[in-house]
């Protein structure tokens, strides 16, 4: 009997030390989230009221679409549990590229529905794997085109993951994937993401998540080809097409000194891209006779043109030598050149991609430092459709941020 008792109450004594160990677990859960809320409250907004379990599949809220008419509905659905190598990003803001009505319209192959598009995505860090120790509960994150690559191979090791030698690159949606639970990445329309920590950038404090969240797919496309081009101050830097991607290569260009030529199909934009210290705005004819005043006189020239056009009247404005590179990605991928034209004007034809992580995180923060803000229009979730409109009508000004509250 008083063996049964002694048993008895050895296993109260465990039970209250398992009860008293998960209640203060909870409490340091809980306090790590305090403190990174007292720390960060003004601009982050932690939810502390999100006690999700983070082992298992994450519902999450987001806008998709579900065919190629480019109509995008709500969608709710699973993001994966926060692996060892995982973070938790409760979304804040996300913004629209060109890029998402491409490929939701099926122009770059077809896709599997429903899809979430959104490569531009930035937020707090609400949870983080065992493994992390790049962020932390609290911090401000983003994430661009990319959320992982086989991280074994020589361009994945040296900052040029987008460009993996393995071909391993896996895009932040519609990529197939079998550790999420819809078969596919699902991007940034959303409330929230799970990333591997290395494709995540950190936010700086001195840039609102508002404007810093274009630069993780437009700052970073327009800023890493302008960096190669090593152009030097007063160098005569020509940009065309002035929306998403345009805009901010005429700041990036002239916050390093470049004497900028904007070339825009646009005339009310005139105004605007002078604003932004474009020395010259170009409106383009129809004939492109007008382009024919600035043959041969530009060092180097980046077009953000994200569809079919003709080249050879932009090229013939850049010097002998000089590097014409194009960034757009118009329908399937393809653009008409006229090799004559190419080869009597002996410019260097290439084109860009996006940026490797380390580089992404070098734009976010010589932005931050220089002053370098987007053109932004703060949209709620049921304008997505409606901004999808204007973008492809040539009306953004220039960048659509969606709230990720609205979702």
């Amino acid at each position: 009997m008083e063996e049964t008792n002694k048993n008895q109450e050895g296993k109260h004594t465990r039970r209250s030390f398992l009860q008293r160990s998960a209640m203060a677990g909870a409490g340091v859960m809980l306090g790590s989230k305090m403190e990174a809320f007292a720390a960060d409250n003004v601009n982050n907004n932690l939810d502390l009221t999100d006690m999700t379990d983070f082992t298992k599949n994450i519902k999450t809220k987001g806008y998709a679409a579900t065919d190629e008419s480019g109509k995008l509905s709500p969608f709710e659905f699973e993001r994966r549990p926060v692996g060892d190598d995982d973070i938790l990003i409760d979304i804040k803001f996300a913004s629209i590229c060109h890029s998402d009505i491409h490929q939701e319209k099926g122009h770059w192959g077809k896709q599997v529905y429903p899809q979430v598009p959104g490569h531009e995505i930035i937020g707090i860090v609400a949870a983080v794997g065992k493994n992390v120790t790049k962020f932390k509960v609290g911090d401000r994150a983003g994430v661009g085109c990319m959320v992982d690559s086989c991280m074994e191979c020589n361009s994945c090791t040296h900052g040029e993951e987008h460009l993996c030698d393995k071909g391993q690159t896996v895009f932040t949606y519609g990529y197939p994937s079998q550790a999420d639970p819809t078969g596919i990445t699902q991007g940034g329309y959303s409330n929230k993401i799970v990333v591997r920590d290395h494709f995540a950038v950190h936010i700086p404090q001195h840039i609102s998540f508002e404007e810093a969240v274009p630069l993780l797919c437009a700052g970073i496309t327009t800023y890493s080809p302008l960096m190669r081009a090593q152009f030097k101050v007063g160098d005569k830097v020509g940009v065309a097409g002035i929306g998403g991607l345009g805009h901010l290569a005429v700041k990036l260009a002239v916050s390093k000194g470049a004497e900028v030529y904007a070339f825009t199909t646009s005339p009310d934009k005139v105004a605007d891209i002078k604003s932004f210290g474009a020395k010259e705005v170009i409106v383009v004819d129809k004939d492109f006779k007008n382009l024919q005043a600035y043959r041969k006189k530009l060092d180097y020239m980046i077009s953000t043109i994200p569809y079919q056009f003709n080249v050879a009247p932009y090229v013939s404005c850049v010097k002998p030598f000089g590097t014409f590179t194009f960034v757009g990605m118009p329908e399937g991928f393809n653009i008409n050149v006229s090799n004559i034209a190419l080869a009597s004007s002996r410019v260097n034809f290439n084109s860009s991609l996006i940026g490797g992580i380390p580089e992404t995180q070098e734009v976010v923060h010589y932005c931050a430092d220089n002053g370098v803000r987007p053109q932004i229009q703060v949209i709620k979730a049921n304008q997505i459709n409606d901004a999808w409109d204007k973008v492809v009508n040539k009306e953004a000004r220039y960048r659509y941020v969606i709230d990720a509250a609205t979702f």
